[in-house]
Parts: C-alpha cells; sequence; structure tokens
C-alpha cells in the first residue's frame, strides 16, 4: 500500500503524520488489495482568524476509487470524521460484492 501524506497551506508537524500514518495502518484490515492511499491536510478559511481544518483521504483500489471529504476545528478529529466514513464505505462495498 503506497502512502501519500500532502498538507496545503501549513507544515505538519511528525507527530500529526505518525498519528495518520497510524491509523492508514488500520485499512488493510477492510480491504486487502488497496493500492494507494492519498491524504491532503488543508487549512480553510485563511482570511478570518478561526481557520477549519479539512481532511481528505482518497483510497485506491482495482477498478475502484473511494474519497471522503471532512472538516472541523482539529485536523485530529476531522482526519478521524473521514477515516470513519472511508471504513463505512469500504465495508458497504465489500458487502454488496459478497452478496
Amino acid at each position: 500500500m503506497n502512502v501519500n501524506i500532502q498538507t496545503v497551506r501549513f507544515d505538519a508537524d511528525s507527530r500529526l503524520v505518525e498519528y495518520v500514518n497510524r491509523k492508514l495502518e488500520k485499512l488493510n484490515t477492510f480491504h486487502d488489495r488497496i493500492i494507494k492511499v492519498s491524504v491532503y491536510l488543508k487549512l480553510d478559511n485563511v482570511v478570518h482568524t478561526i481557520k477549519d481544518k479539512i481532511a481528505e483521504i482518497r483510497v485506491h483500489v482495482p477498478r475502484q476509487e473511494f474519497f471522503v471529504k471532512s472538516t472541523s476545528k482539529s485536523f485530529e478529529t476531522s482526519f478521524d470524521d473521514a477515516f470513519e466514513s472511508i471504513v463505512n464505505q469500504i465495508k458497504r462495498k465489500k458487502q454488496k460484492q459478497a452478496a
């Protein structure tokens, strides 16, 4: 599984990158043929003092792609929400294939 983490409008500290990588390792338990995972961490509303943190996750599997976007006040929360959604998408797709 190839993991690509990109940050937009900021530099991620090693703790955040480590957190994201640790969570992404769990994806293999839900789908065994994941080719590539792209994570985009973005700062939004740069004009305002309160910045929203956006996490986007794109998972590539053979003949399919899953995509989720989540926004909150912290990258960890945004990523957790997006991760949960992507896991649900993968599980639903596997259930449909099994049926």
